[in-house]
């Protein structure tokens, strides 16, 4: 989850409780698993010559699926989370496997204003998250000079009830019952207007398409759904 200051308390419960089966690919957190290699992939292209020897801050990081690709990919990593046990998790995922990451509790409101990254990633993060201006307003602070901010959400739309909300949680059982509500969800012009006060513009914005029968993962132009954006100073 989000951030100590921003996040709700219910939405780190509920994530916290998931924390012993996060790593699990076909436990509550499987549509995390397959869709990490697009979601991950997508940020690596955006650096020329990928992540390797740049900071990156992956906020909301949970049990670090991301943080760990990250890493693989040579990339110096923080992780902040709000939610202690999945922290803890994450933690001991990475020690063995011998992974370097920084997890810190907390969010990016927590960290010091010299600390700045390359990357700022929030990652299927902020519809868990009511206090949204003062949540990009830390991304944003946390971008070093060149740096860029990539955020994936949902967009709230009535397919994206239909698909997300109901199919995942209630027909499909991808999620646990509960894992979203539709009111939270984000679209496009939502959060660019979050963004431009803090000097940020959409650079970038990819559509995240799941395909029903092999449940895989591909970059689209249909924003509909899920979708992913990086936006610069």
């Amino acid at each position: 989850m989000a951030a100590g200051g921003t996040a709700r308390a219910d939405e780190v419960g509920k994530f916290d409780a998931l924390a012993d089966r996060w790593w699990d690919p076909r436990g509550p957190m499987a549509p995390l698993h397959a869709m990490n290699p697009l979601r991950t992939g997508w940020i690596a292209a955006r650096f020329e010559g990928g992540l390797a020897g740049k900071r990156v801050l992956d906020v909301g990081c949970g049990a670090g699926l991301a943080a760990e690709a990250f890493a693989r990919m040579g990339a110096d990593v923080v992780g902040t989370d709000a939610a202690p046990a999945a922290l803890a998790v994450a933690r001991a995922h990475a020690a063995a496997g011998g992974l370097a990451i920084d997890y810190r509790e907390g969010g990016p409101e927590d960290l010091a204003e010299s600390e700045v990254f390359d990357a700022v990633v929030a990652l299927e993060v902020i519809e868990h998250v009511e206090q949204r201006t003062a949540f990009i307003a830390a991304l944003a602070r946390a971008v070093a000079p060149g740096g860029i901010v990539f955020l994936s959400t949902l967009n709230r739309t009535p397919r994206a009830f239909l698909m997300a909300k109901l199919g995942a949680e209630y027909l499909l059982r991808l999620l646990p019952v509960g894992t979203h509500d539709w009111r939270m969800f984000v679209r496009p012009s939502e959060l660019g207007a979050l963004l431009r006060p803090e000097g940020f513009r959409v650079t970038d914005i990819a559509g995240m398409v799941m395909n029903p029968l092999t449940r895989e993962w591909r970059e689209s132009r249909d924003l509909g759904v899920n979708y992913i954006l990086a936006a610069r100073r």
